[in-house]
């Protein structure tokens, strides 16, 4: 199973997307959820990770962090590397993206979103993440 997760550097979630199943791609998803056609992201600092390529050409706005994706190796490029300064950007953008990751840790603290579900109801999955980020949240005001 898999959501969408939007969280802030405090590690405060703001959105949890649908449920899906674990082989739809991130960034189909977040198609799904949050059309490009709308401008979402304007006014919002965006850090995403390799799994949304194609972010920054789809969707509107100035701040969308993407790290650099090493290049394929070919024929005319044999030795494929990131330079010096992509690699210096990907560790800057790891650095505040790690936040976000404790933050999707501390939901799977909960055992209920990590172990398989057996319940058939159908929004059961979505409820139980829905109340687990809002036990996060509430656990990290008090």
């Amino acid at each position: 199973m898999k959501n969408t997760i939007i969280s802030t550097v405090s590690k405060v979630i703001l959105f949890v997307g649908l449920t899906f199943r674990g082989h739809t791609h991130d960034y189909t998803m977040l198609k799904q959820e949050f059309p490009p056609e709308e401008e979402w992201f304007n006014l919002m600092e965006v850090y995403v990770d390799s799994g949304y390529q194609g972010m920054a050409k789809d969707y509107a706005g100035e701040n969308i962090q993407l790290p650099h994706k090493k290049p394929r190796k070919s024929k005319a490029n044999p030795e494929t590397s990131l330079t010096d300064e992509q690699k210096l950007e990907n560790q800057a953008l790891s650095k505040i993206r790690v936040f976000v990751e404790n933050a999707i840790g501390g939901l799977k603290r909960y055992n209920i979103l990590v172990h398989r579900f057996r319940n058939h109801k159908e929004s059961f999955a979505d409820e139980a993440i829905g109340i687990a980020a809002g036990l996060w949240n509430f656990n990290l005001n008090y």
